[in-house]
C-alpha cells in the first residue's frame, strides 16, 4: 500500500537500536507517532483510541526534518491492530511524484470541529482510524483515508479532495450544505 504523509501527531517517540557499540544503531533507530492533545500547558497523549505509525531509520525517513515528509510517498504494510493498538509501519520512501492509494491525515478540533467518532456515519467505510486523543473540547486525530472519503464535525462533514493533477497532493474540504 501506498500512503502519502499530510500531516503528523502532535507526539513522538523513538527507539534507538539495541547495542550502544553498534555503529549503525542510529540508522536502525524506529520513529513513532501518534496523537496528544494540551492538558494543565503539557502535551499528553489522552488515547481514546490508541495507535501510531512508525518509520524506520533506514526507510528514508528524516527524523531531523520530518515537515519535509509532508506531500511524500511511503510503501507501507497494511494496518493491522497489535496487542489493542491500531499500527501501520511506513517502510520506504517512493521517489517524488509516486501516486498513493491512501493518505495519512490528521485532524484537530481547534481546525475542523469534533470529530463525531463512533455516531453512526461519522464516516466513510474506507476511513481508518490510527490514533485518536482527547481531552474535554481538545482532540487530535491520525487516519488513514482514501482520496474522496469523509468524515464527519461539529462544523459538517469533510471530503479529502485529490489533486487531479498532482496526486500526491490532497486537503480535506467543508463540503457545502453537509449537516454538523
Amino acid at each position: 500500500m501506498r500512503v502519502c504523509i499530510l500531516g503528523f501527531g502532535s507526539v513522538w517517540r523513538r527507539r534507538w537500536a539495541k547495542g550502544s557499540k553498534d555503529p549503525r544503531r542510529f540508522v536502525r533507530a524506529a520513529y513513532y507517532n501518534t496523537t496528544g492533545v494540551m492538558v494543565n500547558g503539557k502535551l499528553h497523549t489522552r488515547p481514546a483510541i490508541k495507535g501510531h505509525v512508525r518509520f524506520n531509520g533506514a526507510g528514508g525517513f528524516d527524523p531531523n526534518s520530518p515537515a519535509r515528509m509532508i506531500g511524500r510517498v511511503f510503501e507501507c504494510e497494511d494496518p493491522c491492530v497489535w496487542r489493542g493498538q491500531n499500527k501501520i509501519l511506513f517502510k520506504t520512501l517512493l521517489p517524488r511524484r509516486a501516486e498513493p492509494d491512501r493518505y495519512l491525515v490528521v485532524t484537530r478540533a481547534a481546525e475542523l470541529g469534533h470529530l463525531r467518532v463512533g455516531e453512526l456515519g461519522w464516516c466513510t467505510a474506507d476511513v481508518w482510524v490510527i490514533a485518536l486523543s482527547e481531552s474535554h473540547d481538545d482532540q487530535e486525530a491520525m487516519l488513514l483515508m482514501v482520496a474522496g472519503g469523509t468524515i464527519r464535525a461539529s462544523v459538517g462533514t469533510y471530503r479529502l479532495k485529490q489533486d487531479a493533477v498532482a496526486p500526491w497532493r490532497a486537503a480535506l474540504e467543508l463540503e457545502l450544505g453537509g449537516e454538523g
